[in-house]
């Protein structure tokens, strides 16, 4: 029978909490916590994040809120490589396509989301069975001034090609840190937009990313790798 911790009352429990977990294996903690480790992750692409949330004590209510929505706090785990760099983008939320008139910046829900972050690095790099990559120590961040003007500029960017109808000509290159791209499982799984006529249109959903360019500097400069 597992023991796990419910929601932690403050933010200093649940950074115990994680920083517990540093230096384990994938497979201890799945076995502490009665949940049978996939093959693989391509089709469990969430998995490590619930195992994580499962230890820490996350309430699994709706994913529009944060994951510690009484602390406002927001978990995201970042697979790396042997020398600590992220091995891919990481998924803040869903972008939205339509309805963003008189939405800004202070009151976005990617704002919302990177407001206060528990990052967790765990061991990614594809040599390594599932079973034995290990959990990072934990970073709990939020955004400098300089970091929050930065998400800002590219946000802004990003939002205002979707109102004017340029939704199908933003690339992953646009913005530094932040970026939009599909977000679907398939590409029968179509959401409404807007056009360049402001027409409206049927296109792929998409999320909001963060840039390797953003998380790698952040995970060096706290680990000072």
């Amino acid at each position: 029978m597992n023991h796990l911790p419910g929601p932690p009352e403050d933010e200093a429990t649940l950074l115990k909490r994680a920083q517990g977990l540093a230096g384990l294996t994938l497979e201890t903690l799945a076995a502490k916590a009665d949940l049978p480790m996939p093959a693989n992750l391509k089709r469990d692409k969430g998995w490590v994040g619930m195992l994580l949330e499962r230890h820490l004590g996350a309430s699994a209510g709706s994913k529009a809120e944060q994951d510690f929505a009484h602390l406002g706090i927001e978990l995201k785990t970042i697979p790396i490589d042997a020398s600590g760099k992220p091995l891919e983008t990481t998924f803040v939320c869903v972008a939205p396509l339509t309805g963003n008139s008189g939405v800004t910046w202070l009151t976005s829900h990617v704002r919302h989301k990177l407001a206060r972050v528990l990052w967790i690095p765990v061991e990614g790099e594809r040599t390594i069975p599932l079973s034995e990559r290990r959990v990072g120590a934990p970073l709990l961040w939020s955004p400098s001034p300089d970091e929050d003007e930065m998400l800002r500029q590219d946000w802004e960017e990003l939002m205002d090609m979707i109102v004017l109808g340029q939704v199908e000509r933003i690339t992953a290159r646009h913005g530094a840190w932040l970026q939009i791209r599909p977000k679907a499982a398939n590409s029968k799984a179509l959401t409404e937009g807007i056009g360049d006529h402001g027409q409206p249109i049927l296109t792929l959903p998409r999320g909001f990313y963060l840039k390797k360019s953003f998380t790698g500097p952040l995970l060096a400069r706290h680990f000072l790798l």
